[in-house]
């Protein structure tokens, strides 16, 4: 396997514990290495085989997996990116219509948690359902669980999409909209099964500014002395989800969630750039926004073996780096895997090299 590392390298920090007072860096000024859709398992290969007989582009895009979320933390990764469902009554996502399409499955609720009212986490409903994590609760005992056996761990960064878009598809299940009571449900989820005092919110960052921008532009990002054993949650929606989360909450004022807002607005702070060869991301992680971008995207930089993306994503600054291979992939034969040098997920940021 051929891993690829960024260059420039400042200081490799360690993934658990702080060690010198030179090391304790603000949370801007560092660079980590994450995973996209986190949870995900593989889907069953019959299923996938009538997926890629009717789509084989959309199948290609699927055929990728993860380990549970915990031997990620574990490896020293420090973005987690968790797609959730509102699911009000429970059942909802209970009997997905592929195991209509291909009989004989093996099952993939054996505990009957979709039965359960609350927040599901899987990729796309009836096709792509498999999950390490199949509730919200669950994914957040299970961090709940490692920071406990981890105390000191630099602070994770988690993408949280709230999925809700209409699939076209006749027959397909049907998401629930996000509302302002929606998303009131999954601050106060997070704060139960986390604990305040595991989360790293926008009004921790704000403090005394009047907005969370100002705060930001002024550098007033926690260390990562003050962040250990951490979570910092970013809301990954634009449009009509970002507005609805962020009203009645100025500056994201009471909110656990960062928004991914634009630049010159009151709640400013967060940012997702999934093109790493944006040229304004080096302009942005100076002037004090945390930026998420993607080294790579529907497996197609694995399948082609092209690093380029991850190479402009270390060179730009980005503080989060998605990927969907910190290990090779088991799916298909590729030589792409990611980490910063000596196989490291968490590096000083070169872009405020001294």
């Amino acid at each position: 396997m051929r891993l690829i590392t960024c260059f420039g390298l400042l200081l490799v920090l360690p993934a658990i514990a702080l060690v010198t007072k030179k090391e304790d860096l603000p949370i801007n000024q560092i660079q980590v290495i994450g995973s996209h859709n986190s949870y995900k398992q593989a889907i069953n290969p019959a299923l996938f085989n009538v997926i890629k007989s009717q789509d084989s582009a959309a199948a290609n895009s699927l055929d990728y997996e993860h380990i549970p979320m915990p031997e990620q933390l574990d490896m020293g990764l420090r973005n987690l990116e968790i797609d959730v469902y509102a699911d009000e009554k429970g059942g909802k996502y209970a009997h997905p219509r592929g195991f209509e399409q291909v009989k004989g499955q093996p099952a993939f609720d054996k505990d009957g948690e979709m039965n359960k009212p609350g927040f599901k986490v899987f990729h796309v409903p009836d096709l792509d359902f498999r999950s390490s994590a199949l509730t919200f609760v669950i994914a957040l005992q299970q961090l709940k669980k490692w920071s406990d056996a981890n105390p000191n761990h630099t602070p994770v960064f988690i993408t949280l999409e709230a999925k809700d878009d209409s699939i076209k598809r006749k027959g397909f299940t049907q998401p629930e909209a996000f509302t302002s009571k929606t998303f009131d449900e999954l601050d106060a989820v997070i704060i139960q099964n986390l604990g305040k005092e595991h989360i790293l919110s926008p009004d921790d960052v704000r403090g005394k500014y009047k907005t969370l921008e100002e705060a930001v532009l002024a550098k007033n990002w926690p260390k990562l002395s003050q962040a250990k054993g951490k979570f910092l949650f970013v809301l990954d929606a634009k449009d009509r989800k970002r507005t609805t989360y962020i009203q009645g909450h100025p500056s994201l004022k009471g909110r656990v969630l960062f928004a991914n807002a634009e630049p010159g607005t009151p709640e400013a702070g967060f940012m997702i750039r999934n093109n790493p060869k944006d040229e304004q991301i080096p302009e942005l992680v100076k002037k004090g926004y945390l930026i998420r971008t993607r080294a790579d995207a529907d497996t197609k930089e694995a399948r082609k073996n092209d690093w380029s993306d991850f190479e402009a994503a270390c060179k730009s600054g980005a503080q989060i780096i998605t990927t969907d291979y910190y290990k090779k992939s088991t799916h298909f034969k590729s030589d792409y895997a990611i980490s910063f040098a000596d196989g490291k997920y968490f590096r000083a940021n070169p872009l405020f090299k001294k």
